[in-house]
């Protein structure tokens, strides 16, 4: 018996995939497996911590058997990670499979099963783990009625980016503003960086040579106003919206590299802080303050 479907694919993020090019980041994209079928997600530059916040739709997928085995045992899904170059094909970065929550035409679109959260899945490489992706899926079945039965796509819409779905309201993380700020006390080589991985660019902290130097960032600086930053404002802060979710936030990927003449500089070594929860600063409690009255 043909059952035909929808598969919703909530690309939100990935996060510590290994460096593909020399500068000890990639360019990373996802592309998902299903059935027949397949899309990308759109590529992501210099980051090893993507956020694509990208919806991909499968539309008509036809699945053959009883509407049961359907629900408790849908198909696997694909999902490879690519880096992509500017000459030649793109590098494979590793894989992971997933399985959709599955809604049958007679069910109802709501809680505990719906909407779908996200989840991280480990990403492989071979037999070696090489990252992870935060994500969910979806299978719907498009019933009598067609797809105008199906629950409608609620999310924001960003119209510089096109006919690119962002992840719905109800499954995309609740965001709150961050301040991260780092001091670098002996950098031993002339410049460092910090990569903080989001959908149109990584976010970048770069210091100058000097002992107590610090980076600074705000909003979408590049690295020379990074830089003059250095200089004339001697602190070092980033500002990120990051999930309410404590552990979904993305790791901090920190380059140290050296500079050459001409503008060249060569990869000296990298570091990942996985985690930031042991370093968020957390006001102590304000204590109510008693008044007491005369009578």
């Amino acid at each position: 018996e043909k059952q035909v479907f929808q598969l919703r694919a909530h690309m939100y993020q990935a996060r510590s995939l290994f460096a593909a090019d020399s500068s000890g980041l990639s360019d990373p994209f996802a592309r998902v497996f299903f059935i027949s079928q397949s899309q990308c997600t759109e590529v992501l530059n210099e980051t090893l911590c993507p956020t694509w916040d990208q919806l991909l739709v499968f539309d008509n997928v036809e699945l053959y058997g009883e509407a049961h085995e359907m629900r408790d045992d849908p198909p696997i899904i694909v999902i490879e990670i690519y880096d992509q170059d500017t000459v030649g094909k793109a590098d494979f970065m590793g894989r992971t499979f997933a399985k959709p929550v599955v809604k049958m035409s007679d069910e109802q679109y709501c809680p505990p099963r719906f909407p779908p959260q996200l989840e991280y899945y480990q990403i492989y490489r071979g037999n070696a783990t090489a990252g992870d992706l935060l994500a969910a899926f979806e299978l719907l079945q498009i019933g009598p009625g067609g797809k105008s039965d199906l629950p409608p796509i609620d999310g924001p819409t960003d119209m510089d980016r096109g006919p690119i779905l962002p992840v719905p309201l109800g499954i995309r993380p609740v965001l709150s503003r961050y301040r991260v700020e780092v001091t670098a006390l002996e950098p031993l080589v002339s410049m460092w960086s910090m990569a903080w991985g989001r959908r149109a660019s990584p976010r970048v902290l770069e210091g100058q040579e000097g002992a107590g130097s610090q980076g600074s960032v705000w909003g979408g600086q590049t690295g020379n106003q990074a830089a003059a930053s250095l200089k004339n404002q001697g602190m070092g802060s980033l500002c990120a919206d990051l999930p309410e979710n404590e552990l979904l936030h993305p790791p901090l990927n920190v380059r140290v590299v050296d500079c050459r003449a001409f503008g060249r500089y060569t990869l000296v070594g990298s570091h990942t802080v996985s985690s930031l929860r042991k370093f968020i600063y957390r006001p102590p409690e304000k204590q109510a303050q008693h008044w007491s009255t005369a009578g």
